[in-house]
């Protein structure tokens, strides 16, 4: 219950750090836009095929009477088109963060450095960040996919169907919806796809009080545009929980202007002696003879006196 509480405590904390940042709650608003304008015109068309698509698969029921053929063709399109609902909910967030990676890249950024202690982001280009979150994306929603096939065949079960499932769903919605959001924060940090399946499969509680309540809003659409930017922020401090960075020593910010550094953390120095501009130096006195009247000056032995024995080892 204390994971379940915490993420919830992480979305209203992202939703209030956006709220003091407006600007970046419009900057983070404009994927979710985008996206959501091509959801709704995919769920119009469905809304319209979903009875031709009915009908198109159950060519068995043509000799049924109106009443039977009726009700299972609308049953049918009614399925199909809270299949497309619901695959739109699990699918959005994966096309809004595939869509608005360098937005949210940016988001996450500042949250890092507002609270402290951001990491330093991989070095590669945004065209191989963007093949890294489409493969992650895509393996996000084979997972997802599959646990949708499964609730919807289980969905046929008496009693079961109605009550349990949905129940299900929302929780399978919700932890993959986690793991899509906290899937730029933690790429940041340099955690493969399947180390964050990991984490949070460790922490299934923190994973749905922050991905239910989404799933929940997120059936609303404008909901789904508003929270955005908050669910990525919520989501960047939902991944400092989970992998903390910690800081490296000697990368502590210098104090702002005017501001006095703290002693404990200034190193010691040595006093380095402070030298004055060197000077030309003066005119050599001894470049010259410096005795002009020494008799030797020019010749050192022209002077001196002779031996009166020749010398053996001087030659002639």
């Amino acid at each position: 219950m204390r994971d379940l509480a915490a993420g919830l405590g992480y979305l209203a904390k992202g939703q209030r750090w956006v709220a003091r940042h407006g600007r970046w709650w419009a900057f983070g608003m404009i994927p979710a836009l985008i996206t959501l304008a091509g959801y709704v015109v995919a769920l119009f068309l469905l809304g319209g095929w979903a009875g031709d698509i009915a009908a198109w698969a159950t060519p068995f029921a043509d000799h049924w009477t109106s009443f039977w053929q009726d009700l299972l063709r609308t049953t049918l399109a009614a399925l199909v088109f809270v299949g497309g609902l619901l695959l739109s909910v699990l699918t959005f967030t994966a096309v809004t963060l595939l869509v608005g990676q360098p937005f949210y890249e940016e988001l996450c950024e500042k949250v890092d450095e507002t609270e402290g202690g951001a990491p330093t982001p991989p070095d590669v280009p945004l065209w191989r960040e963007l093949v890294v979150a489409a493969r992650d994306s895509l393996f996000v929603l084979v997972r997802a996919g599959g646990f949708g096939v499964l609730l919807f065949a289980a969905g046929f079960i008496p009693v079961v169907g109605q009550t349990v499932v949905p129940v299900l769903g929302f929780l399978v919605s919700g932890f993959f919806l986690t793991l899509e959001l906290t899937s730029v924060a933690l790429q940041r940090r340099g955690v493969p796809q399947r180390e964050r399946l990991r984490l949070l499969r460790g922490r299934l509680g923190l994973a749905f009080g922050f991905g239910v309540p989404l799933v929940l809003g997120f059936l609303v659409p404008l909901v789904t545009v508003v929270a955005m930017p908050g669910a990525v922020a919520g989501a960047t401090l939902l991944a400092r929980d989970l992998v903390p960075v910690e800081e490296e020593p000697g990368t502590d910010e210098e104090p702002e202007e005017g501001e006095s550094p703290d002693p404990a953390a200034v190193p010691d120095v040595p006093d380095v002696p402070e030298y004055r501009a060197q000077q030309p130096a003066a005119a050599n006195p001894y470049a010259g003879n410096p005795y002009p009247d020494n008799p030797y000056a020019k010749d050192s032995y022209s002077g001196a006196p002779q031996p009166t024995e020749p010398n053996p080892y001087r030659s002639a």
